[in-house]
């Protein structure tokens, strides 16, 4: 991996006080920073937690972290990977430290995060054209000599905003931007084709306050996206990025060409594609921007993780397991606990059933005959099959689909070791 320095992390919101605020957390340790509730090291079973409550396996965040880590450095790759999932500062922090180069952010309030928290590299994918966004990208690069911040441009009209507003701003760093090629019609953004990309670069370098430094797109995009239309997108991707290189349109004093790509389905067709790039007239820093990998699921990504395309290249662990009781069981073949659509994603699947905690023995077993149906807003829906033995009060241990819509429903998150033993909480800003 192309390491980067990351900058120093002045907090880990340690210092906070715990209060009404955090749902799941015990009642008793209203009052107690975050730092002092983490020292007790409390069991989740038993130190008081109410349900329903989120904890991330302290063992599967470390192992995916790790995983990335090593996968993109065998594949010379640089790392941004996407702070939307989890807008968990905590998580940041340990991204770095496992070697990534920076964050990327969707939108400027991202961005502040990222910044109030000590990341000095943001890769912010999307192209911003509102002027108070762009007032305060261009007061905190001026400030920081440090910070790095590279945005998306797609469009002449949108390049033409940016310059108005960070005139109107007297901006005195240009904003570096890359040109996002589109990845076909009835996608999401970007230039659809290379001549509108050429059009924008052309509207860049008419500006002063605009610095054109490289190409990007997202690839899961690609209508009917599989292995082929997606390596035959990156490739029209990379061929721009030679094509601007051989045109000229990099300014000599850039230290590298940002090329970048890559979710959480196709990371190893950027590893591939981008293994290809032949040699610039300046070195190109391959950027890729997975962010569920942290979590990864026991859904979605599941089903859809390059790993399962290649798993001598290693594995990922769900590390999501959303806690809530049994409130109700009205027969023999229904039951509902007190988990709903505030605490579970439920945009792609359904919670998953995995195991059942005995009220009366605390044993946990697995949650075989127990399917989860449906979600109302307070209550999760179970179909319990003949066997099933579940009754009031248990609970039920669920995996769940979509990091990017757990995380968000969850302001502290405990981090939890196999034993049930929490060592740490997880705090989001969305």
């Amino acid at each position: 991996m192309q390491r980067g320095e990351g900058g120093s992390m002045p907090t880990d919101l340690a210092d906070e006080r715990v209060d009404h605020r955090f749902k799941g957390l015990p009642p008793d340790a209203e009052g107690l920073t975050v730092g002092e509730l983490a020292a007790q090291r409390r069991s989740l079973f038993t130190g008081g937690f109410t349900t329903p409550v989120l904890a991330l396996s302290a063992e599967s965040v470390e192992h995916n972290l790790r995983a990335l880590e090593e996968y993109a450095e065998r594949h010379g790759l640089a790392f941004a990977p996407h702070g939307k999932t989890s807008m968990a500062p905590v998580l940041f922090r340990r991204q770095i430290e496992h070697g990534a180069w920076g964050i990327t952010a969707a939108v400027p309030h991202q961005v502040r995060v990222c910044r109030a928290h000590g990341v000095d590299r943001v890769f912010l994918a999307n192209e911003v054209v509102d002027p108070a966004a762009l007032r305060w990208l261009s007061a905190e690069l001026d400030a920081h000599p440090d910070f790095r911040l590279v945005c998306y441009a797609d469009s002449v009209r949108g390049v033409e905003l940016m310059d108005e507003a960070l005139r109107a701003a007297g901006a005195r760093r240009p904003l570096d931007v890359v040109v996002e090629l589109g990845a076909g019609e009835g996608a999401r953004t970007g230039a659809r084709t290379e001549a509108e990309c050429t059009a924008v670069a052309d509207a860049i370098a008419a500006t002063g306050t605009l610095r054109l430094v490289g190409v990007a797109g997202y690839e899961a995009e690609v209508p009917g996206a599989d292995g082929e239309s997606v390596r035959a997108w990156l490739r029209r991707l990379t061929a721009l990025a030679a094509a601007f290189d051989g045109d000229g349109r990099f300014a000599p004093e850039l230290a590298e060409i940002v090329v970048s790509a890559g979710g959480s389905a196709w990371f190893d067709a950027v590893a591939d594609v981008f293994a290809e790039i032949p040699e610039l007239s300046l070195p190109v820093l391959k950027l890729l921007r997975s962010g569920a990998y942290v979590s990864h699921d026991d859904g979605q990504y599941r089903e859809k993780t390059p790993f399962n395309r290649v798993p001598e290249e290693g594995a990922l662990r769900p590390a999501f397991r959303l806690w809530s009781q049994v409130v109700s069981r009205p027969s023999a073949g229904q039951a509902f606990t007190n988990a709903g659509k505030r605490d579970a994603a439920y945009d792609l699947h359904l919670p998953e059933a995995q195991v059942v905690r005995s009220a009366r023995t605390g044993g946990i077993r697995p949650a075989d005959g127990v399917t989860v149906t449906a979600l109302s807003d307070q209550h999760a829906w179970l179909r319990t099959e003949d066997g099933a033995d579940v009754e009031v009060g248990d609970w039920v241990g669920m995996g769940l689909s979509h990091p990017c819509t757990s995380f968000d429903k969850w302001q502290l998150i405990p981090l939890v070791e196999a034993d049930g033993t929490v060592v740490d909480y997880v705090r989001t800003f969305f």
